[in-house]
């Protein structure tokens, strides 16, 4: 019996093997014109959120996996020009609730964003709300009356994680 057993388990450890953590696939946003890239089947949701002295109904789309969340969230503003008070308070939000031990700011280029924000890579380390370590990469840009938020959350961000999502990031 094992051994006519043992070879279709190896057969299935090799299966498992192949499978990647993380499987790429194409999403889009709510208003369709940004296309993303997730490294798994998203979830889809929305919230209100007070930002800036607004109430602001913010459409999600995200999964984790490989040991991380990816999230892309989008805002519609009704002006662009609200997009850099907006945009403040959400970064200083994600800051706090992470309880942020270090962060820095740098560019972030992607073709066809608004020029009334300039698009704004957020790297930080922080906790979790159960004490462990938590690192965030994250950026925002506007195209619009809409502000985009990416993100990464987790133990530890890998070139793998990273550099698919953020360069996955398009306008149509």
């Amino acid at each position: 019996m094992f051994r006519r057993l043992f070879p279709l388990l190896c057969i299935s450890l090799l299966l498992a093997a192949c499978s990647p953590s993380l499987n790429w696939r194409e999403v889009r946003p709510a208003g369709g014109e940004l296309k993303a890239l997730l490294p798994c089947k998203p979830d889809h949701g929305n919230r209100r959120l007070s930002l800036a002295g607004q109430e602001l109904e913010i459409s999600m789309v995200g999964c984790e996996a490989g040991g991380a969340l990816f999230a892309v969230a989008v805002a519609e503003l009704g002006s662009e020009s609200r997009a850099m008070a907006v945009q403040v308070q959400w970064q200083a939000n994600l800051l706090g609730n992470m309880q942020a031990t270090s962060s820095t700011n740098r560019p972030f280029a992607i073709k066809g964003a608004g020029t009334a924000l300039e698009p704004v890579q957020l790297s930080a380390s922080g906790v979790r709300p159960d004490g462990s370590a938590v690192m965030a990469q994250g950026v925002w840009f506007v195209r619009g009356s809409r502000l985009y938020h990416a993100v990464i959350y987790a133990d530890k961000l890998r070139a793998e994680m990273s550099e698919p999502f953020f360069s996955g990031l398009e306008f149509q």
